[in-house]
């Protein structure tokens, strides 16, 4: 196995009607909510791709292979792979056990925050390759979008209350528990809730995809 310094994660869903953004259905119904998770992805690896340095992988859910991931793979030359577990929290414990065998750190981002941007990568890149053990970018929703780390630990995603507002501060008090060093992102927002779409929406407008 080739050692890399670090690789990008990117944790992506399928853009299926009726379970992709089940919180905008309402408003978008279950079509435009699937259309806006497929621009929502490519915007992401948009932003990924204007750097170089750093490998970036597609993992998807529930599996590789819906068409967009397949268009995703060729258009942007990243690699897909499958995310395995029965929450998030164990599906992104199992990428980043198996990422950080063979590289020095990993980050993994969703595809929910559309304010990311390269500059919070490169930092984030920066922090954990000075010897921070861990990364976080806070979301105002309480979650976060973003989770770096040099080392394993299964605590740091077991019984966490995904989807909810004490996902962020969950972690920062198991962090606290591990004795680990970390830092922090800008507060950014998501784009997951209806409150969200009114904040986005022309920005919405203006993606392709």
């Amino acid at each position: 196995m080739t050692y890399c310094l670090g690789k990008i994660l990117v944790f992506a869903r399928a853009p299926v009607a009726g379970q992709a953004k089940t919180r905008l259905q309402g408003l978008l119904g279950a079509a435009g909510a699937a259309s806006l998770q497929a621009k929502l992805i490519r915007h992401t690896l948009d932003t990924l791709a204007q750097q170089s340095d750093r490998p970036v992988e597609l993992w998807c859910a529930p599996d590789h292979l819906h068409p967009v991931f397949a268009c995703c793979a060729a258009d942007y030359s990243v690699s897909l792979r499958q995310q395995f577990g029965d929450d998030l929290g164990e599906r992104m414990a199992n990428a980043f056990a198996q990422t950080l065998a063979g590289c020095q750190w990993a980050i993994v981002v969703g595809t929910d925050c559309p304010e990311l941007s390269l500059e919070d990568i490169t930092a984030a890149a920066e922090w954990l390759s000075g010897g921070a053990d861990a990364v976080l970018g806070p979301a105002e929703d309480g979650g976060y979008y973003l989770i770096g780390l040099r080392r394993t630990a299964a605590t740091l995603f077991r019984a966490i209350p995904w989807g909810t507002s004490g996902v962020l501060d969950t972690t920062r008090d198991r962090l606290r528990t591990l004795r680990w060093h970390w830092q922090e992102l800008r507060l950014l927002r998501d784009l997951d809730r209806p409150e969200d779409w009114r904040h986005f929406e022309d920005w919405v407008a203006q993606l392709h995809g």
